[in-house]
């Protein structure tokens, strides 16, 4: 079984900083890619920043530059550091591991942390 596991949420009025990270655990062979979705109130999922095992990063537009993606694949966790946040921020963010392998089981498979609330004030 394989569980990725937040940290890092939390209240932060607008400008401030906060750190996500998220680990992955269970018997994983290995995996591609991780990165971070977020959901406001209302509206769908959406990819925040991902980054594979070689190192590549992408961002939703809306974060680029105020946001950045790190991964420690030998860890097996993912860090997102967002700095200048805004109110629209506003969101659960949610941590994703792309094309799992775990060991004695064939292909490759999704995963989804529970989540944790990230709030701006304003």
């Amino acid at each position: 079984q394989v569980q990725l596991v937040e940290s890092g949420g939390g209240v932060v009025q607008a400008g401030g900083s906060l750190r996500l990270s998220c680990s992955a655990s269970g018997n994983i062979f290995s995996l591609h890619t991780m990165g971070w979705f977020r959901q406001a109130p209302g509206q769908a999922r959406v990819q925040v920043a991902v980054i594979n095992s070689e190192g590549l990063t992408t961002y939703d537009n809306s974060v680029k530059g105020r946001f950045t993606i790190s991964g420690d694949y030998a860890n097996k966790t993912v860090y997102l550091q967002m700095n200048t946040l805004r109110p629209d921020d506003t969101a659960v963010y949610y941590c994703n591991a792309a094309h799992v392998v775990q060991i004695g089981v064939s292909g490759g498979r999704t995963y989804w942390g529970k989540g944790t609330q990230v709030t701006v004030s304003s």
